[in-house]
């Protein structure tokens, strides 16, 4: 599926068509990847109306992808034909414990083609192979959602029996708690979402308690991850945090919607006492290899709706409208099916 301009999606409601372009060939030191599964982010949506534009168009979004190795490059060390492999948000860098704030990186999908196609070449390093507990559909979203909510958490710095906030439950909150309860399993989670469906769930999933966006907690916490795509809930959350509390922002761009909020922060209330504010930038290989490892000893599961890849624009609109439960997937095919065709459907 190719998106060729920046648009709303509200004044373009299909923004990406399905094309025929050339498959890709591998440089010396990529694989290529047959791919059988993409998960849908709201990232997409983000490249899509502009908010982190895409280097070039038209390009092939997607950047939860998983697949099998159809073919290497000649340098290629780590990788065979047929390995079994995942690909997230970053597609190149530079190797380094801070690649994920370097200037050298290379977002997948949006500085290079991603996942919602047939194939793509990445760079050996970034391809991550899939532990064999997790089905294709189930491996897509670990690949984001799992594996920058775990960064999240680690910069969230809670000790076993903190109390954690999650504000919003969608790809990645479910998957957090999840991660949560696995690595401090006496830490209650109290889930902040607008939707009596997200709240439901969330319990459902294990939480401790969940509430609307502005509702008050039992106990005031000592961090909250914030996963939503809009202001309200950040100036919400640290009004629920004790002091030298940290909100972590679990975002790569934020909707200016309500932009305008930020202009009635409360210091004495929201910031003073040594409240602190974080964001989260990228993630690293390191990252996503590690949490791949968790999320297979933790028995992690995420739960997912499939759509097929023709349907990606759909996917998407499901997805902007808050009406998910866990992470939307595209299934695009079998990925054990290597063919020679020179032109493939994106």
């Amino acid at each position: 599926m190719l998106l060729s301009r920046i648009s709303s999606l509200d004044d373009d409601p299909e923004p990406l068509t399905l094309e025929e372009i050339s498959r890709p060939t591998p440089a010396s030191n990529e694989v290529l990847i047959r791919i059988s599964a993409c998960g849908v982010c709201h990232t997409e949506l983000d490249e899509i109306e502009g908010r982190t534009a895409p280097s070039f168009l038209p390009i092939v979004l997607g950047h939860e992808v998983i697949g099998r190795v159809a073919q290497t490059g000649k340098d290629v060390t780590t990788l065979e034909v047929n390995d079994r492999v995942g690909v997230g948000w970053i597609a190149k860098s530079t190797g380094e414990e801070n690649e994920n704030i370097s200037d050298e990186f290379v977002a997948t999908g949006r500085d290079t083609n991603g996942g919602y196609a047939e194939y793509m070449a990445v760079h050996e390093r970034y391809a991550h192979r899939i532990p064999d507990c997790f089905s294709d559909r189930e491996a897509a979203p670990l690949l984001c959602a799992g594996s920058v909510g775990y960064r999240a958490l680690k910069l969230a710095n809670i000790r076993n029996n903190d109390i954690l906030g999650l504000t919003g439950f969608g790809g990645s909150g479910h998957l957090v708690l999840q991660l949560v309860k696995y690595l401090y399993p006496d830490s209650p989670v109290y889930v902040f979402a607008r939707s009596k469906g997200e709240r439901e769930f969330a319990l459902e999933m294990g939480a401790t308690w969940a509430g609307d966006t502005d509702d008050s907690p039992p106990q005031l916490l000592h961090a909250i991850i914030d996963t939503t795509p809009v202001w309200h809930p950040v100036l919400a959350a640290l009004r629920c945090l004790r002091p030298g509390g940290k909100l972590i922002i679990n975002a790569i761009r934020k909707e200016d919607t309500d932009k305008h909020e930020l202009a009635s922060i409360d210091y004495a209330e929201q910031l003073w006492r040594e409240k602190i504010i974080q964001t989260v930038a990228n993630v690293t290989s390191q990252d996503i290899k590690t949490f791949l490892e968790i999320a297979a000893d933790a028995g992690i599961r995420p739960e997912v709706r499939t759509f097929p890849l023709k349907d990606a624009n759909k996917a998407l609109h499901v997805l902007r409208s808050g009406s998910i439960r866990g992470a939307n997937v595209l299934d695009i095919g079998d990925s054990e099916g290597v063919t020679s065709e020179e032109t493939l459907a994106v």
